[in-house]
């Protein structure tokens, strides 16, 4: 990892031309987006090598850099969500800011969008007009509904993806309201999604020769991941009910209070880890029961399940309870809030959370690239940095003059 440079504002530390290594090096990514799919999208890409330009408008910077907390006046969420990614002004509506565009889309492998639908036309920059400027571009549009459709003009968020994907219905307990992650999940979701579809498009380009355009619905990602309901409501009319921390698969699957006032939370998805569990919690006569023979019986007999093991975890420390499982092999984890995230041997001996070098705050930490490779390891090169900072120098990597990088300034496109 390439710590970013001495002072707030100057390149980082082998920034220019702003490659760096890792399997993706030599891959230009110009990132488009807003909050937070499409942003998250480019910052995967850029965390294994690619070169990643984002493109924030000159008064209109990405909202994420204003979103949760700040210190000393910098947003904290853009110092994750912006790194590896030089950062440059340019405003699309503007004729010298088309241009410009173009003139980038040239050089790039990927650009990715996530305007309301027609309106990257509307400023002539469609994907006829990338496509003539680059054929071997692919072009990553994240969107709520996607490209078409009787919603796809309609504003939305990962909230709506949320509600409409049917996670919401599911979530929560049975006699609660429809609950809502208290983060982007669907948004988050989408973005591993289009960094898995810009790859496949590229690999698609290998064999073609010519680019080609994602169309990405943050509402579909999302309901693929809750599993087969579509399926179970087709054949059998099934609609899942919210059954909070339980399951309709298997049992004990739920969160248990210690002695101690600490959560755990114990999963039995295998018929061996479920007799295991009711062997340690001293009721090995459950598991002659018929019922307890697969996890749909298991699940129908949840109360009881959940009273012998609830009631001996009750009586145990959480430490003791964990050396209990560990023991006898079987499957539990404490409930942790990002303090003991922060402390836990087993995400420091993976290095999950890793430190960056900021020239803004100083040493940060936070979350590391998404997986290990033994051979081409990607990494974090620098922080999310300052707002238009590299303007001047892609401009000029680009071939523009000093004059008509200052005609640009003069038109409101910089």
């Amino acid at each position: 990892m390439t710590p970013a440079g001495p002072e707030p504002g100057a390149p980082p530390a082998g920034a220019a031309p702003g490659l760096g290594g890792g399997p993706l090096a030599g891959l230009r990514v110009l990132d488009l987006a807003t909050l937070f799919a499409g942003p998250l999208a480019a910052t995967l890409l850029g965390d294994f090598g690619a070169e990643v330009v984002k493109v924030e408008h000159p008064h209109r910077p990405d909202p994420s850099r204003g979103h949760g907390p700040a210190k000393d006046g910098v947003g904290l969420w853009w110092k994750q969500l912006g790194r590896n990614k030089r950062t440059m002004t340019l405003d699309l509506s503007t004729p010298g800011g088309r241009d410009t565009l173009l003139r980038l889309a040239a050089t790039a492998d990927v650009v990715v969008e996530n305007f309301r639908p027609g309106t990257l036309e509307r400023w002539g920059l469609g994907w006829e007009a990338l496509s003539a400027a680059n054929p071997r571009l692919v072009l990553a549009r994240v969107t709520a509904f996607g490209q078409h459709g009787p919603c796809a003009r309609r504003p939305g968020f990962g909230t709506l993806a949320e509600a409409m994907s049917g996670f919401a219905a599911i979530t929560g307990e049975p006699d609660g309201p429809p609950t809502l992650p208290p983060f982007g999940l669907a948004d988050s979701i989408a973005a591993l999604t289009c960094a898995y579809a810009v790859m496949t498009a590229l690999a698609g380009r290998d064999r073609t020769g010519r680019g080609q355009v994602v169309d990405l619905a943050i509402i579909e990602p999302i309901l693929t991941v809750l599993g087969p309901h579509p399926l179970w409501y087709d054949q059998l009319g099934y609609v899942q009910p919210r059954t909070g921390n339980r399951s309709a698969n298997n049992a004990p699957r739920n969160t248990y209070r210690s002695a101690d006032g600490r959560w755990l939370a114990v999963s039995a998805s295998a018929q061996s880890i479920a007799e295991r569990v009711l062997r340690l919690v001293g009721r090995p006569e459950l598991i002659c029961e018929p019922w307890f023979a697969t996890g749909s019986g298991r699940a129908a007999h949840t109360e009881v399940i959940d009273e012998a093991v609830g009631g001996w975890v009750a009586r145990h420390k959480a430490d003791d309870v964990v050396a209990a499982f560990e023991e006898a092999e079987a499957a539990v984890a404490l409930v942790y809030d990002v303090r003991d995230v922060m402390a836990d041997p087993q995400f420091a001996a993976l290095g999950t959370v890793t430190g960056v070098e900021d020239p803004e705050l100083g040493p940060l930490r936070m979350q590391n690239v998404l997986f290990r490779l033994s051979g081409t390891p990607g990494g974090i090169r620098w922080a999310g940095r300052p707002h238009g900072a590299d303007t001047e120098s892609v401009l000029t990597e680009l071939g523009l003059t000093g004059a008509e990088i200052s005609a640009l300034r003069l038109e409101g496109a910089l």
